[in-house]
């Protein structure tokens, strides 16, 4: 009936903007992110033992890691170094050989929250690191926040 009508995805957000859904359908990736000091990023050539106090003071459980540019070449997570810890490693180890590569876990600022959100479901991942056009991280969508915004 409602396709009958003509009613459209855009309509129920533009009819309902407080709800879930309407939100999720009208928000953008960049107005949830973190940013700034909330969103950590560092060189390749940081060692993990940095790389861990710089998540720990952005309050995050993962790190974009920038070449000399500022262009994203991979992704540190807490997660990253757990496996390795009590093991033998050196503490010299940079946070980019011990990270991932960074093409699985990205999106643009300007996509839809919703569209974040299913990838969140899809890949089961906690953070999403958010790029400009430029392959620049400018922020980051930590899922933990989702609940708070109200768009799950």
């Amino acid at each position: 009936m409602l396709q009958a009508r003509g009613f459209k995805q855009s309509d129920f957000a533009k009819y309902h903007p407080s709800g879930a859904i309407g939100r999720a359908m009208l928000l953008r990736v960049g107005d949830i992110m973190r940013t700034g000091e909330r969103n950590a990023i560092a060189r390749e050539d940081l060692v993990v033992k940095e790389a861990l106090l710089v998540m720990t003071r952005a309050k995050s459980g993962s790190l974009s890691i920038v070449n000399a540019r500022g262009k994203l070449t991979g992704v540190f997570t807490d997660g990253d170094f757990r496996p390795s810890h009590g093991r033998e490693r050196k503490s010299a180890e940079s946070a980019a050989e011990k990270g991932n590569d960074a093409q699985a876990d990205l999106y643009l600022q300007n996509a839809l929250a919703v569209e974040a959100l299913k990838i969140f479901n899809e890949r089961n991942i906690d953070d999403l690191i958010v790029v400009n056009a430029k392959r620049e991280p400018v922020g980051l969508v930590d899922s933990q926040d989702l609940a708070e915004l109200k768009i799950m």
